[in-house]
């Protein structure tokens, strides 16, 4: 039949006609046919094939094995033995009975000696005991019964030793009709033999009968169980192959029966799970795509799908020109004191907002990502209307200047900051092309945020010198190129040296005639702040500087205070009063002689971590100064809260006090808070004897600067110290 639609198809295409829907659905069904058909008629193959069919083929066999066999042993078998006992007592009963004289007295043998011979030589029995009706013992002949007079009694008694093959058993007078009692023991080999061979007969049919009715039994299973249970299986199978599209036949199997009725369900039930398997899968697949390519909050292309856009838009055409087109990126200014004061609900609903205007703001052609937190990125093509960056850029400034942000009933006025990059004018990559806009955000936010910048050459130069100022600043860390340089700090009324600061000092190595060269700390301490770097960085400071001063202490009794500056990021982000701790209990130092320097700028961030930070410093037992005071913001109401032991006016005030009479005044002002306050004040930078003579006027505590010494290594440092003689006035003039 499949042959038969096989040939009219490959004759409907030899005869040069299309086959036909019907063709196929012809051959389809028929081969779905003649594969079940198929299946059936291997299923007595598959039958024994099957392990299940084993074990249920085994299970009924033993079955019917075990209960025959139990019958035999328990019903036929002890019957058959018994009624082939009976046979042979019989048959004993019978000889002894006919050889028994009837006329000799009670008293003596009813036979003879020759008679007896005869009897054991002529049948099964091997030996007599003869008893009177009294029970007295007459005369034994042949082998010994051994049966005891006490039973004689018992008609029922038989002694049955199949490991000798001979049976005893006892003749009553009712069985002889005379009164004598007989025991009787005879050949029961016979008996046996017939026994062992009636129990090979059982056992042959009892074979026979276990494997035929356990082959009608699995033939029957296998047409009424197994032939289901195997198409269902082969459907499962198909299912498990290609859950989308599994190829199950329709079921052969009357419904309206168990199994037939659960093959029907399990069909049903594949093609549904098929049909969920494809709507899943269909909109998951649209799900995964809208996760990997767009943001969830506010819709709008994620990153990854901007830049594969801008790889398609970079394509050149067939002339071998490339669209121009403009790469915009903007940060909202700020959006972080945002998210902190007022929630992430409000941060969220701006964001979406900022999404909502700059998409109704810009073309079609133009495509608007979130790229970030509180990024965007945009790229648009540049025509005769709109020909250069700078202009997207402009519009996109006043689409988010032009009016505040209503949320939840209020306004909120979001600056941003953008950076603008041109294809193929910066880059003819697409990704360049985007990194250069970030590099100009990133100069854009360095330079006051609120603002535009054109990506340029310079600041992809200025990156790149970063990130090789960072590599070497690690390569100094590892390799034990920073030192630390100490200034002397001298007590402005007495002229003693009642401290040292602390400097970090970066020798680099290089193949000069000098051997290398110091970095200023102007280039690197900054890069250190951004990276994170100065944490570990001011940590080995700390522990360095207050291991030389213990040093000092304790091989040249040199008792001075020795200051150290802290980063804000190890105020904020380390455990400043742990670490603290720490080395003060390593190191052995006393806690008096250690001053922490912090700029004001630092504390202005967080008031309440600042004061429990400053307090839990300060109970460890340093002392604490506030560095460059009077170039931040400090507020006094805050400034009386701190456990502040020094303010440390910086050097420019101090520089320019005696031609500025502004600065002078802020020096005298800083000079006279600290009385105030009853806090010591050092002013640095002092280069001259006239800014000596000032801050000796206005009632400065401390100075240090050049007019004393430069900052100096550790040995030089501890020479100056040793060769000074207290007097102020013997610094000469620079």
């Amino acid at each position: 039949m499949l042959s038969n639609a096989k040939t009219s198809l490959r004759t409907r295409t030899h005869e040069g006609l299309s086959p036909t829907t019907d063709d196929y659905s012809v051959l389809k069904e028929r081969s779905k046919a003649e594969n079940f058909k198929s299946l059936l008629l291997s299923s007595p193959g598959q039958i024994w094939k099957s392990r299940v069919s084993w074990r249920i083929a085994a299970a009924v066999f033993m079955t019917i094995l075990l209960v025959q066999t139990m019958i035999m042993n328990f019903g036929t078998l002890p019957a058959y033995k018994d009624r082939m006992l009976k046979d042979l007592r019989e048959a004993g009963r019978g000889a002894v009975a006919a050889i028994i004289d009837t006329k000799v007295s009670i008293n003596e043998a009813p036979f003879s000696e020759e008679q007896v011979k005869r009897l054991l030589y002529t049948t099964d029995i091997s030996g007599l005991s003869l008893y009177t009706y009294e029970t007295n013992f007459l005369n034994t002949y042949g082998a010994n019964p051994t049966k005891t007079v006490g039973r004689l009694h018992d008609t029922n008694f038989t002694q049955f030793n199949e490991e000798y093959g001979y049976y005893v058993t006892v003749l009553n007078p009712g069985d002889l009709k005379r009164p004598y009692y007989v025991v009787m023991r005879m050949d029961a080999t016979g008996v046996q033999n017939e026994i062992s061979a009636y129990v090979q007969d059982n056992i042959k049919i009892m074979l026979i009968m276990s494997l035929f009715v356990t082959t009608v039994l699995m033939i029957a299973l296998g047409r009424w169980l197994l032939e289901p249970v195997l198409f269902m299986r082969q459907n499962l199978l198909s299912a498990f192959k290609n859950p989308e599209a599994p190829n199950i036949p329709d079921s052969p199997f009357d419904q309206r029966d168990e199994i037939g009725g659960a093959i029907e369900l399990a069909n049903k039930l594949i093609l549904q799970n098929a049909d969920n398997l494809t709507r899943i899968k269909s909109a998951a697949e649209d799900k995964i795509h809208k996760l990997a390519y767009y943001d969830t909050l506010t819709g709008l292309p994620n990153r990854t799908l901007f830049v594969q856009t801008l790889s398609e838009r970079a394509r050149q055409k067939s002339d071998g020109t490339a669209d121009r087109f403009a790469v915009v990126t903007i940060d909202l200014d700020h959006f972080k004191d945002i998210n902190d004061s007022m929630g992430h609900n409000v941060g969220d609903a701006i964001l979406r907002s900022v999404a909502k205007r700059l998409r109704s703001a810009m073309p079609e052609s133009a495509v608007v990502s979130r790229s970030g937190e509180d990024e965007y990125a945009i790229m648009m093509p540049l025509s005769s209307d709109i020909n250069t960056s700078r202009d997207v850029a402009e519009k996109v400034l006043h689409v988010i200047r032009a009016e505040p942000f209503k949320v939840f009933n209020e306004a909120f006025q979001v600056r941003a900051s953008i950076g603008v990059s041109t294809f193929p004018d910066d880059a003819v990559d697409p990704d360049q092309v985007l990194k250069n806009a970030d590099i100009a955000l990133n100069r854009a936010k360095e330079e006051g945020r609120d603002t535009i910048k054109e990506y340029s050459e310079d600041f992809d130069r200025a990156v790149q010198q970063r990130f090789q100022m960072l590599r070497d600043l690690r390569d100094a860390m590892e390799h034990e190129q920073l030192q630390l340089y100490y200034q002397p700090q001298l007590d402005l009324r007495t002229g003693e040296v009642i401290g040292a600061e602390a400097l970090l000092r970066w020798w680099k190595p290089d193949n000069s005639k000098q051997g290398g060269t110091f970095i200023s700390p102007g280039e690197f301490i900054p890069v250190a702040e951004q990276s994170g770097l100065i944490v570990p960085i001011g940590e080995w400071v700390l522990k360095t500087a207050c291991t030389m001063a213990k040093g000092w202490h304790d091989d040249h009794n040199l008792d001075i205070r020795i200051a150290v500056n802290v980063s804000g990021a190890q105020f904020t982000q380390s455990d400043i009063c742990g670490f603290t701790q720490r080395v003060i209990n390593e190191v052995g130092i006393d806690p008096s002689k250690v001053e922490l320097e912090v700029t004001e700028s630092i504390f202005m961030d967080d008031i309440g971590h600042t004061i429990q930070t400053l307090q839990n410093l300060h109970a460890i037992g340093v002392e604490l100064a506030i560095d460059d005071f009077g170039t931040g913001y400090s507020s006094l109401s805050y400034l009386r809260q701190f456990p502040i032991d020094r303010l440390k006016i910086d050097q420019s005030f101090i520089r320019n006090a005696l031609n500025d009479p502004d600065d002078a005044s802020i020096a005298r002002t800083i000079i006279a808070l600290g009385r105030a306050l009853n806090l010591n004040v050092i002013a640095e930078g002092v280069e001259t004897i006239e800014h000596e003579k000032f801050l000796v006027t206005e009632g400065c505590d401390e100075v240090q600067g050049f007019r004393y010494s430069r900052p100096i290594p550790a040995d030089d440092f501890l020479d100056f110290v040793q060769n000074y003689n207290g007097d102020l006035s013997s610094f000469s003039e620079e």
